[in-house]
């Protein structure tokens, strides 16, 4: 896509374009939104490095193994895991640290 199709597919001028991909400003969150859902692609992939957004070492292999899970299975580990972001959530408010 040109940057003239995007800036007219995301209803902005195309100077604005040039001036997010020299860095000269950002996107507001409307903007973001717009480019996210003319793309077709996940916020993530814009605001993150790939490496940024995955697990690493051991729980990446954990991950990938729970990905072969039955969906029951699945739904457990999900549930497992909520439980546990919780409990850790809950006692760094307790402790007030971040």
């Amino acid at each position: 896509m040109t940057q003239q199709q995007m800036a007219e597919t995301i209803g902005i001028h195309v100077s604005q374009i040039k001036r997010y991909e020299s860095g000269d400003t950002q996107p507001s969150l409307e903007v973001l939104r717009k480019i996210v859902l003319a793309l077709n692609i996940s916020a993530d992939m814009l605001l993150f490095d790939e490496a940024e957004r995955q697990p690493t070492g051991d729980l990446l292999m954990q991950f990938e193994a729970v990905g072969q899970f039955t969906e029951d299975e699945k739904k457990v580990a999900k549930e497992l895991l909520d439980c546990l972001i919780l409990k850790h959530t809950a006692n760094r408010l307790s402790t007030g640290t971040r």
